[in-house]
């Protein structure tokens, strides 16, 4: 089976579908992207169906990315299936955790903040950049783009 990675934010239309473009763009670079499994979710299920944010995806597209996931809310068979779940802020993590008491031994994801993944230079928790200005969207694009390489390194993908 594939390494597989699952970025979880709160509404699953700005940060999550943020890291699933960013890694799925980085593996896809380094030629390994048919080698993982790449998807993103949120904690709350209000956005599902609808697409990231616009101003995510004008901020993303900026950089190259493409942001086509559509918003749905994590389940308890993401924990049972993926390989890596990565929290985007603590409350996330949280959820997380509470989500995954259900599972007991069956639980098979490893949950992690993204700021695992990154120095301390960095803040523990992305900030949500919804209610805010351009310049929050550039900063989860900053902090996801420098956590990305030692996430595909996490997964054993380090391709070319």
């Amino acid at each position: 089976m594939k390494p597989s990675v699952l970025f979880v934010c709160m509404g699953n239309i700005c940060r999550s579908p943020t890291g699933e473009g960013v890694l799925q763009s980085l593996a896809e670079q380094r030629g390994i992207a048919s080698q993982l499994h790449i998807d993103s979710a949120g904690t709350i299920g209000y956005h599902t169906g609808n697409p990231a944010d616009r101003r995510m995806r004008a901020a993303a597209s900026q950089r190259g990315y493409a942001l086509n996931s559509r918003a749905r809310q994590v389940k308890l068979d993401d924990l049972l299936e993926f390989d890596l779940v990565i929290a985007m802020d603590s409350d996330n993590l949280h959820d997380l955790r509470r989500l995954a008491e259900s599972a007991g031994d069956a639980l098979k994801a490893e949950l992690k903040m993204l700021s695992d993944f990154l120095d301390d230079k960095w803040p523990v928790d992305v900030p949500d950049p919804y209610y805010g200005g351009a310049d929050g969207f550039e900063f989860v694009l900053d902090m996801i783009e420098a956590a990305c390489p030692a996430i595909l390194e996490r997964l054993g993908a380090r391709g070319q």
